[in-house]
């Protein structure tokens, strides 16, 4: 399995809530889902997406908006509209119906599907936090993506009408159109530009990636790393944290804390085979370390995970 493959399912994907809307002017939808990527499709028409201290985004027929923090925004019929905005997460909660939710005043049409992924939110967030905050796909054009043309194709052809295994379809389709925006981005970061994706396109950061994330609990060392990088061990160190802003083994226990915070908030495993799961032979080495990653012991993270759930 490639790197950014081995990465996305670390973030064990679970599928889209999404909502079907016929919207017609004046018209206005709030939507915030932090930490989980939100996204609007425009099946017809157009709309403007408006967000605090940013100029407003066109967003036009068959265009895919992605917002990879899901940070707050609105989506309405134009910048100065005279609608108030309604809550569109109560809407996407309901889940599928028959036919899009009408919304509006009775003017110009906009048809829209908009949602937001489900994910382990920790898992992801050193993805998320690399990926840009807002991603614009646009459909029309000279050459639009083909992966976007058939997926709102068949889209358009599962919100139609209630069909049975209908959510489960959208569901597996919606984490598509977001990984698909995901690898287009990771193919555009130019080397040299800071951002970690770039690791993804460097055959030797790649692969020692590639080994962390197939096999976080093994005791990896800088050698071993390097060899699978096929560089010098002063070589790999050097450009493993120029481009991913942190030494390997940083970067390893990192990694090792995100799945811990994931098996004490989603089991009952004890401590000490938590600790072993992630690459710790002690149960006091792996609870400083997790201290040190989350501030907390992790009995005292697993307690708060429990009350938040």
């Amino acid at each position: 399995m490639d790197t950014l493959s081995l990465i996305l399912d670390d973030m064990h994907f679970d599928g889209v809530v999404f909502a079907s809307t016929h919207n017609t002017a004046p018209w206005a939808w709030s939507l915030a889902t932090p930490g989980l990527a939100s996204f609007h499709i425009v099946t017809s028409g157009q709309a403007w997406l408006m967000r605090e201290g940013l100029p407003p985004t066109l967003i036009q027929t068959g265009d895919l908006f992605v917002l990879p923090a899901g940070g707050a925004h609105r989506i309405q019929d134009k910048p100065q509209t005279l609608a108030v905005p309604a809550d569109l997460l109560p809407i996407m909660a309901q889940g599928a119906t028959d036919t899009p939710q009408l919304h509006g005043g009775g003017g110009v049409a906009c048809t829209l599907i908009s949602g937001h992924a489900r994910f382990d939110v920790g898992m992801a967030a050193p993805l998320i936090a690399a990926l840009p905050t807002e991603m614009h796909v646009r459909g029309l054009g000279e050459a639009p993506p083909l992966w976007l043309a058939i997926g709102l194709q068949f889209l358009a052809q599962e919100v139609a009408a209630r069909r049975p295994a209908q959510q489960a379809i959208i569901n597996r389709l919606g984490d598509i159109l977001f990984m698909e925006c995901i690898r287009e981005h990771v193919e555009s970061v130019p080397e040299g530009s800071g951002n970690w994706l770039a690791a993804l396109k460097d055959r030797a950061l790649s692969s020692a990636l590639a080994q962390i994330h197939r096999d976080p609990r093994r005791a990896w060392t800088v050698p071993e790393l390097a060899a699978h990088a096929c560089l010098s061990r002063s070589a790999f160190a050097e450009r493993f944290s120029q481009v991913l802003g942190e030494p390997p083994l940083t970067y390893l226990t990192r990694h090792r804390m995100r799945l811990a915070a994931r098996h004490l908030g989603s089991s009952a495993l004890p401590v000490s085979q938590v600790a072993e799961l992630v690459g710790y032979a002690s149960e006091a080495a792996f609870s400083q370390a997790f201290k040190r990653a989350h501030g907390v012991s992790p009995s005292v993270w697993r307690q708060g995970a429990a009350v938040s759930a």
